[in-house]
């Protein structure tokens, strides 16, 4: 019997993989656990030693990456992550092979998950699975690492002695100007004293691109893009405001359009 734990915040969530388990034909897999929060599910992990583990990434208390960093286990467990947020994880997970559940998932994507990692564990290659394990710990160490998980859905703008927070949905772009970020809204505009490298890596980035060294624009406020005869390339927003790509930025842009 290959032991499991299920880590997710919302109990209907935890319940229908479960039940999914449950009604599993084959009968392989006992859930040991089920923790809604990070802080159980480690202490779980390291008490129980599981095989596997369906993991949440988005949590109150920490994120999926935070238990992985935290657990200590004999043998590296396969982990499924179960998310609602595919903006930044699943580049990791892409690169790393992990297996992933986008949620709301069919029944049968749950089953073929399940099938392959029971097949995974029965199979004699778990030094492969280890070493790839430890490369993700590794990667979500890393300084750069929170890009992934924990973009900002607001930005606090300072103005005196108050302080004004903006939903970083509402930003329409981002012009730099000397050492400081003016950002658009349709409301207003706000003026942050930032780089614009620093608003970045904080933002989005399947909603926010840097299209040149001084602007960053917001994909679906995009009216349309515009190409000249000399190979340049303008994007008009929706407030008909144009702004430059520059080369370097060119072939990015394009792709995240999905035009090339």
């Amino acid at each position: 019997m290959i032991k499991g734990i299920i880590v997710d915040d919302e109990p209907i969530a935890r319940k229908r993989i479960s039940n999914l388990i449950n009604d599993f034909s084959d009968e392989l897999v006992q859930i040991s656990a089920e923790c809604g929060n990070a802080e159980n599910a480690i202490s779980c992990i390291n008490k129980i030693q599981p095989q596997i583990i369906f993991l949440d990434i988005k949590m109150k208390d920490m994120t999926g990456f935070d238990v992985i960093r935290k657990m200590k286990v004999k043998a590296p467990p396969v982990i499924i992550f179960t998310t609602a947020y595919d903006q930044y994880a699943l580049q990791a997970f892409d690169f790393f092979a992990f297996d992933f559940l986008l949620k709301p998932f069919k029944d049968d994507r749950f089953y073929q998950s399940l099938r392959r990692s029971i097949e995974h564990i029965k199979k004699s290659n778990a030094n492969l699975y280890e070493k790839k394990l430890n490369d993700l710990i590794s990667y979500v160490k890393a300084p750069n690492a929170n890009q992934f998980y924990s973009k900002k859905e607001r930005l606090l703008i300072k103005l005196g002695n108050k302080a004004t927070i903006i939903n970083t949905n509402d930003i329409k772009y981002i012009v730099a100007n000397g050492y400081y970020a003016e950002i658009f809204t349709n409301q207003k505009k706000y003026v942050l004293r930032t780089s614009l490298t620093k608003l970045t890596n904080q933002l989005d980035p399947n909603c926010f691109i840097r299209i040149h060294r001084s602007t960053i624009v917001n994909i679906n406020m995009i009216q349309e893009v515009v190409f000249s005869d000399y190979g340049e390339i303008d994007t008009k927003m929706l407030d008909m405001k144009l702004f430059r790509v520059s080369k370097s930025n060119k072939k990015t842009f394009l792709s995240k359009l999905g035009a090339e």
